[in-house]
């Protein structure tokens, strides 16, 4: 993947879906992010420990995040819903240097799951990776008892490549090269 791929600094890309906008992470995201993150059930298969203190979102947002909007350009959107203009959770990309490789990750707040909005969004995140950061190939991880993760990722065209370890627990790596993509 070298060079590593990136869009502008500062990251002030917004994407607007029929339900959602996408846009860059701020520090007035800690409080809606930290709540979100409260509920056991968000955090069940995200492997990152689940609830943090707000101090460990605030320097989440601050340094993984705007951090990666700094070194690379892009990184995950915060998701507001576009009739209330409220933080429903995250999507997008982010480069993982440990692997050389752009993952895509999404995480919703419990009552906006089974509508199709990580589905909506995450098509607006690899649109804008093939088509604005010209990738050629984005990968995504999902735990492999997250049964509605893995429709996602077969939904949105991604293959199964292999199985890995991840702080000691299985994760099934997807691959989607920008060739086998087609919009759902």
């Amino acid at each position: 993947m070298s060079p590593k791929p990136s869009y502008s600094r500062p990251f002030d890309k917004v994407i607007t879906t029929e339900r959602v906008i996408l846009r860059p992470f701020t520090l007035e995201d800690v409080e809606p992010a930290y709540l979100m993150n409260l509920d056991p059930e968000v955090t069940k298969y995200t492997n990152d420990g689940g609830v943090k203190t707000r101090e460990e979102i605030h320097d989440t947002i601050l340094n993984n995040v705007l951090g990666d909007y700094e070194k690379y350009g892009f990184g995950r959107f915060a998701l507001e819903d576009r009739s209330t203009g409220e933080f429903i959770g995250f999507s997008g990309l982010k480069y993982m240097p440990e692997f050389d490789f752009v993952d895509l990750g999404y995480r919703l707040r419990k009552d906006s799951w089974g509508k199709g909005i990580a589905t909506e969004t995450a098509i607006a995140s690899l649109d804008f990776g093939f088509y604005q950061l010209n990738l050629e190939t984005i990968y995504g991880w999902v735990m492999p008892d997250h049964d509605a993760s893995i429709r996602i990722m077969l939904k949105l065209g991604f293959e199964l490549e292999k199985q890995i370890l991840e702080f000691g627990l299985p994760v099934n790596q997807y691959i989607l090269h920008k060739s086998d993509y087609q919009k759902t």
